[in-house]
């Protein structure tokens, strides 16, 4: 069995409880009776973040880094620190919304997780009008389902968890199979598939659309031209696996607070493609655009914790 190998590291500036249950990953989770212990999956491999001691934490992984200065720097780049919190919102920000600045002063030390784009892709579009808990349910049922079963050990003690599924996995499976993981939904099973078959066969390249040169839109575009993914779900994978900091994804909730805190739209108006794209440009105008993704996660999970009072997990 695998052992783990530790990195004991300063992360300041780091809300880790809310970034993780912010909505953008559905892999992660409290230990259980042990409250300070989180456990996560990134792709094949297990993460242990052990946050006892509140001003250095020690991170545990299956990966086996060359040295501690790449399992650091992994850890740089996946919990984007290298994103100054200072640098999300426009410098005039403060001084035009006070009262939204201060709401979200708890929650400015969110960040964004650099995902995998195949499971954001996949994780998204199973997510699609439901609750965070049913998502984790779903998302912990397909890897079980399709993924590759680790087993390691965790305190002397044998630790189970699985992999996320690779395209190959989905993309041969059938709706009937895949619909106990998309809450009976036959019609998002099929989705899935032919998106999985998608990026199997190269019709769908996500790493080529990763590239920062490509304009979102061209991005978005190519994403949509899959079915079940409308401009939410391809702005998510954008900004949650493709890591387009810029991109700026707009549900009900983004919906309520553009209109309550920054007088932008209807929220009982219909988020048609050209309502969202009006939103879009007009949210673009208040943040920096080059992040403006990054700052509306924040102001997104400050709405539904302080304004909905709605639970992350």
């Amino acid at each position: 069995m695998e052992r783990l190998t530790q990195s004991t590291t300063h992360l300041y500036g780091f809300d880790i409880e809310n970034t993780i249950f912010s909505g953008q990953c559905f892999r992660w989770k409290v230990t259980d009776n042990t409250p300070t212990v989180l456990s996560g999956v990134i792709g094949s491999e297990m993460f242990i973040i052990d946050r006892s001691n509140p001003v250095k934490y020690t991170i545990s992984s299956t990966i086996k880094f060359r040295n501690i200065n790449a399992f650091n720097e992994f850890n740089r780049k996946y919990f984007s620190l290298d994103v100054d919190v200072n640098s999300l919102f426009p410098e005039d920000f403060r001084k035009r919304y006070p009262e939204v600045w201060d709401r979200i002063q708890p929650y400015t030390d969110i960040k964004i997780l650099r995902q995998d784009p195949f499971e954001t892709l996949i994780t998204f579009m199973c997510a699609q009008g439901l609750g965070m808990h049913l998502i984790r349910k779903q998302v912990t049922y397909l890897a079980q389902e399709y993924g590759t079963r680790h087993t390691i050990r965790l305190n002397d003690v044998p630790y189970t968890y699985f992999s996320f599924p690779t395209p190959e996995a989905l993309a041969s499976t059938s709706p009937e199979s895949l619909r106990l993981c998309t809450n009976n939904n036959c019609i998002r099973a099929d989705n899935i598939i032919q998106a999985a078959q998608a990026v199997v066969s190269g019709k769908l390249d996500l790493q080529a659309l990763k590239d920062p040169a490509m304009p979102l839109e061209n991005v978005r575009k190519t994403l949509c031209s899959q079915p079940g993914i409308g401009f939410k779900i391809a702005d998510c994978v954008m900004l949650f696996g493709l890591h387009r900091f810029a991109a700026f994804p707009i549900d009900r909730h983004v919906h309520q607070y553009l209109a309550h805190w920054f007088s932008i739209g209807n929220p009982l108006q219909s988020l048609s493609q050209k309502h969202y794209l009006s939103l879009q440009e007009q949210a673009y105008r208040i943040l920096k655009p080059e992040l403006a993704g990054f700052a509306g996660h924040i102001l997104f999970h400050c709405w539904r914790k302080e304004i909905k009072h709605l639970q992350s997990y």
